[in-house]
């Protein structure tokens, strides 16, 4: 079962959304809504469970395309496609400067308390967190559920509680705790002046011990998964020798809920194929599915319906998340087959920008770590199973000078089984495509930067040895097709380009040293999940946020038009700005109660 077919169950949650203006004049109980006594029992708590998981992806009840904030379904993104990649370096926001303009001002760092964005992520995730809160309050009132029940039920509501916090720490650091214990009608006076790591710890704490090592249902989590959140909150706040542990475990012994041994899938691509999803690769993923009956796109990922091809693409919309030139030169190796970790922008790979797609054009022939290819859509190259990528007739900016000439890769489905995957029940396509929040080859690369912090660095390179190992595959390259007129014909053996991708030789990380080493952990983090959402957050947590983005800007500025202007300021910039409207709504008598963050009075 995917859970998130369900999201009409989160109808039954209590009444009442986080910081709802209409909160303190509506006091009238929805008529027609179940009763605490009723959904007491193991079924209810189980439906208010399902509720929880179903504001993962963050969409409104089975039909709308707005989210929960009242704002477009692609403003809390569970994807974090913003607030993630683009605002990290690895995109831009694509289309056209009248096009959701505030996603600019976010990539740019000059966004302001107003910006929308932030409300709608805000009010997004708080309301996974309403969820849980929900769960855990009827739970305690339950009285004919096993004592083994109530602690599973439970412990999958904390896991995706400590998950919702999570995001909302990472994103804008001082945020209110408001759990099982607060009245609804006191969730708006609830102060952000406590740090909540302690809680999100507790809460995944709790869920690593009261999970069951595997789950009927694939889409429920399990121990493993949280015992590797809980390693990845702990190497958030730095505290590397708790996280060490928890890593060695969930490498050595973790399954997945469906009870596959932890791996890296053989094919790269496998992580991004709703075909071959849930594989062992999986740690913790959202379950999508298409053409599920609803008549909406609701649970096929709806947050990222904008980041397609456009133009004269198979795609109608929208030509948004287009990947940066910055992190295409990314991909540039060296004669032996390893990355230019200082050096990769004074190698950038030859694009076709100002090129018509009419008029001829010959990719690059450089040497190419074979990851670009599944990440970056780029002209002459086969866009997985939907012929070469043919540049600027999908490109939606006149020219490609505002935004770029690529297109985003690892959302997109297959032509070969879009009948399956595919969900076109709206004006943009919605896909079957899981989205991973953690997988196997992220845990590999967070033990190996708590390795490297702790000075093992032959077993911080052995990990990320077996990323690029994987990478280096053959298997993994990009093959051209057999005949380009019809691309579903199948692939040739002659490889798109000029893959060229090696493993560290031994003893390369003790010579760098643990400076040099992070580094080379760092740069493998951006090649690995590139475009996954992570890569603004990184940055900031490893205190490298302001150099390495005021450098992207100055490199990126000359090839775009987009984001010239943008500037990084440490210490303002490391989180967003609470949103404005949230502040408003917890003011009383003159006062708020929310705190803004420095920098954005």
């Amino acid at each position: 079962m995917k859970v998130t077919r369900y999201m009409a169950i989160g109808g039954l949650v209590a009444a009442g959304l986080l910081f709802d203006a209409c909160q303190k004049s509506l006091e009238i109980p929805a008529q027609g809504a179940l009763s605490d006594e009723v959904l007491a029992t193991r079924a209810g708590v189980d439906a208010l469970l399902t509720g929880a998981y179903a504001a993962l992806d963050g969409q409104y009840n089975n039909g709308s395309a707005l989210n929960l904030a009242g704002g477009n379904a692609w403003e809390a993104s569970p994807s974090n496609w913003v607030y993630g990649s683009i605002a990290g370096g690895e995109a831009h926001k694509g289309s056209d400067g009248s096009d959701q303009p505030a996603v600019d001002a976010i990539a740019k760092f000059t966004a302001d308390p107003s910006n929308g964005y932030f409300n709608s992520k805000w009010r997004t995730v708080y309301e996974g967190v309403n969820r849980t809160n929900s769960t855990l309050r009827l739970l305690a009132q339950a009285t004919t559920i096993a004592d083994a029940d109530k602690a599973l039920l439970a412990a999958q509501a904390r896991f995706l509680r400590g998950h919702y916090y999570f995001e909302l720490k990472r994103m804008f650091n001082n945020v209110p705790w408001i759990d099982e214990t607060v009245e609804t009608t006191a969730a708006s006076s609830q102060p952000n002046n406590v740090d909540i790591w302690p809680k999100i710890e507790a809460d995944f704490q709790y869920a690593m011990e009261n999970l069951p090592n595997t789950q009927s249902d694939v889409g429920r989590v399990n121990k493993w998964a949280a015992m590797t959140y809980l390693a990845k909150t702990y190497l958030y706040e730095h505290k590397y020798t708790q996280a060490k542990p928890l890593f060695d475990q969930v490498i050595a012994q973790g399954v997945t809920s469906n009870g596959l041994k932890y791996a890296l899938t053989t094919k790269y691509h496998d992580n991004f194929d709703a075909a071959t999803e849930n594989n062992a690769e999986s740690v913790f993923q959202i379950q999508m599915v298409a053409n599920d009956g609803t008549g909406t796109i609701a649970n096929a990922n709806q947050g990222d319906m904008l980041n397609f091809p456009y133009g004269n693409s198979p795609f109608r919309c929208c030509g948004f998340f287009q990947p940066s030139q910055d992190l295409a030169n990314s991909y540039r190796t060296d004669a032996t087959g390893l990355p230019l970790i200082t050096a990769y922008n004074s190698s950038p790979v030859k694009n076709d920008q100002g090129i018509a797609s009419t008029q001829p054009f010959t990719p690059d022939a450089g040497p190419l770590d074979p990851r670009i290819d599944w990440t970056i859509g780029r002209r002459g190259i086969p866009y997985l199973d939907w012929g070469n990528h043919p540049g600027a007739d999908w490109i939606r900016s006149p020219g490609q000078t505002y935004a770029g000439p690529y297109s985003p890769k690892k959302n997109i489905y297959m032509q070969a089984t879009q009948d399956q995957y595919a969900d076109n029940h709206s004006w943009a396509p919605g896909t079957a495509i899981n989205w991973n929040i953690i997988r196997y080859a992220d845990v590999l690369l967070m033990a190996a930067e708590v390795e490297a912090q702790l000075g093992n660095l032959e077993q911080a390179q052995t990990y990320v040895n077996q990323v690029r190992a994987r990478a280096a595959n053959p298997v993994n390259y990009v093959y051209r097709y057999a005949n380009d007129a019809a691309p579903l014909a199948g692939y040739s053996t002659t490889p798109a380009a000029n893959y060229k991708i090696a493993v560290y030789p031994a003893g390369t990380f003790a010579g760098l040293g643990k400076t040099g080493a992070l580094n080379a952990i760092y740069f493998e983090r951006k090649l690995e999940l590139a475009t996954e959402g992570h890569r603004f957050f990184d940055l900031v947590r490893w205190g490298i946020a302001e150099s390495e983005l005021n450098k992207y800007f100055s490199y990126e500025s000359t090839v775009t038009t987009d984001i010239r202007g943008g500037r990084f300021v440490a210490g303002k910039n490391d989180y967003f700005p609470i949103p404005q409207r949230q502040i408003d709504l917890s003011t009383s008598s003159g006062k708020s109660t929310l705190t803004q963050n420095p920098g954005y009075n």
